[in-house]
């Protein structure tokens, strides 16, 4: 649900501030735009108050806009409370805090946040516009226990040829989010009301940022995949966006849900870890422990976390829901990446410095797929592959990510308009700072994508084959995000997916088009074996 399912040490401290500015503009910076400007002014009145960003270049950005009241003191573990609106103008020219997280991550974000954290981002262009634009809501992932929403800089997919209204979110996290535990009374599934109190802040105010508060396309990656898949099936979000954006998970696959016994469970060793367990004041002694203690109890990694199936903020489980056409039918654009477990096979060549062998590829596969394994290791034979790790990455990928995301769109295309992608460049920009195998190019590993979406301190630079193709990925995105299409001016041709012809495109440097995702990953021997 992260990068990669790993001990990597965390990333160095990105730029990011985490406080949030709340004090009165002086009366000069109060100074509006000079009438009949072309461009927008930095100041914006919402519902809840008026706001002043920056305008720099291309694009206004309005950073720590709170859209909940903080969910801190009596408010841990309740359901989001509207926020108290102000008179003098916001300071909204930086971010608040990140949701409270642990650090033991790549993608965790430096100094583990605060439970004050329900914060939004917006970025629209700066230039005037006859008409309304769309509406894009990025959820950020993170296995639902790490991120926030204002590491991800939207300049160029707000300023793209569509142009877009870009909102970023802050959602609690892990333990404050998606705690379910015996003795708690608390609503499950906090994190995602908290995505619904957003997507309700931009109904509200889109308009005032120039948005199209009836064109709002709901967008995230990995855990934000999950969230964007157990949103269309939510009663709460039913409405409140027009069409989604699923980046890498699979809604029709066994990993993007906890049935309440599971969630439960996990919950329970919480508690215990947290020394509250066995007392008849689980919920008091909760509630009593400081933020860092909680986290310090939480669990960490990649496994922890996933939207609850309660019976109400989620019914059922995403996957039986999208496979019986039992979501909201609005467009979908759904797609992965070719590598997405490269990260994850990668692991043991840096841990010891040596990369795998041929006999440990096998014991790996022996250990993962039992009975099976013989069957894998005849379809995966590691002398087709550049080495060990790349044959492992395949079967990972190809196992875990690719039949899902198949499964998926199929699925989806049976009741809604579909686009299917598969992000296929060679050798994608890496994390910052973290090393790669030396044995095989890690390709397009799990996240690496959004390098191409958003300016963030995570990734390393693009080059300039890169930067086109983020160009015309950028392009595709906005046109999506406009029209629920994929047929803008000087786009490469991409056709619809549908059950009879499951058309994929592949995004790649200097090669997009139709690509034959099923054959490339294996598609029917998983299907008949797994």
């Amino acid at each position: 649900m992260g990068p990669v399912k790993s001990r990597v040490t965390a990333l160095a401290a990105t730029t990011v501030a985490t406080v949030l500015a709340t004090a009165a503009l002086t009366p000069a910076a109060e100074a509006t735009e000079r009438p009949g400007s072309s461009r927008l002014p930095a100041r914006v009145v919402t519902a809840e108050g008026p706001v002043r960003g920056a305008v720099t270049g291309a694009v206004r950005t309005f950073q720590g806009i709170p859209y909940a009241a903080a969910p801190t003191g009596e408010r841990r573990w309740k359901k989001p409370q509207p926020v108290r609106p102000w008179s003098a103008t916001l300071d909204a020219r930086a971010p608040g805090s990140a949701c409270a997280q642990p650090t033991d991550q790549p993608i965790a974000i430096a100094g583990g946040g605060s439970e004050d954290c329900l914060y939004l981002n917006v970025t629209t262009p700066a230039g005037r516009s006859a008409r309304p634009r769309p509406v894009i809501v990025w959820i950020h992932g993170g296995s639902f226990a790490y991120g926030d929403g204002a590491s991800y800089g939207a300049a160029k997919l707000a300023a793209a040829r569509q142009g877009a209204v870009v909102v970023t979110v802050n959602y609690r996290l892990g333990v404050f989010g998606f705690l379910s535990a015996p003795g708690l009374r608390a609503p499950a599934n906090l994190g995602l009301l908290d995505q619904q109190a957003a997507l309700r802040w931009v109904a509200r105010n889109a308009g005032a940022f120039g948005g199209d508060p009836g064109n709002v396309t709901l967008m995230g990656q990995s855990g934000g995949g999950y969230s964007v898949c157990a949103q269309l099936v939510s009663p709460g979000a039913r409405g409140l966006f027009h069409k989604a954006i699923v980046q890498s998970a699979g809604c029709v696959g066994p990993d993007g849900s906890f049935t309440r016994a599971q969630a439960e469970k996990q919950g329970g060793d919480v508690v215990a870890a947290a020394g509250c367990g066995g007392t008849d004041a689980v919920d008091s002694c909760l509630r009593s422990m400081s933020t860092a203690d909680l986290v310090e109890a939480s669990a960490s990694g990649h496994d922890g976390y996933r939207p609850v199936v309660d019976g109400e903020v989620v019914p059922e489980a995403p996957a039986e829901a999208i496979a019986a056409g039992r979501f909201a039918r609005v467009p979908v654009l759904h797609g992965s990446t070719r590598d997405e477990m490269s990260g994850l096979a990668g692991m043991d060549e840096l841990t010891t410095g040596r990369p795998l062998t041929a006999e440990g590829y096998a014991e790996k596969v022996t250990n993962r797929f039992g009975a099976d394994a013989p069957a894998v290791l005849a379809e995966y034979p590691v002398e087709r592959y550049p080495a060990p790790g790349a044959a492992l990455s395949a079967v990972l990928t190809d196992s875990e990510w690719s039949t899902a995301a198949l499964d998926t769109q199929r699925a989806l295309a049976r009741h809604t308009s579909v686009y299917a992608y598969e992000f296929a460049e060679a050798s994608a920009p890496y994390f910052r700072g973290v090393p790669r195998p030396a044995s095989f190019s890690l390709g397009t590993g799990h996240m690496t994508d959004l390098a191409y979406l958003f300016e963030n301190e995570l990734f390393e630079s693009l080059d300039s084959a890169q930067a086109e193709l983020s160009d015309t990925v950028v392009g595709y995105w906005s046109r999506f995000a406009s029209t629920g299409r994929m047929d803008g001016p000087g786009l490469p041709v991409w056709e619809p997916f549908t059950d009879e012809e499951r058309y994929v495109q592949r995004l790649a440097s200097g090669d997009i088009g139709r690509t034959d995702f099923a054959a490339g990953h294996h598609y029917a021997f998983w299907k008949r074996f797994v």
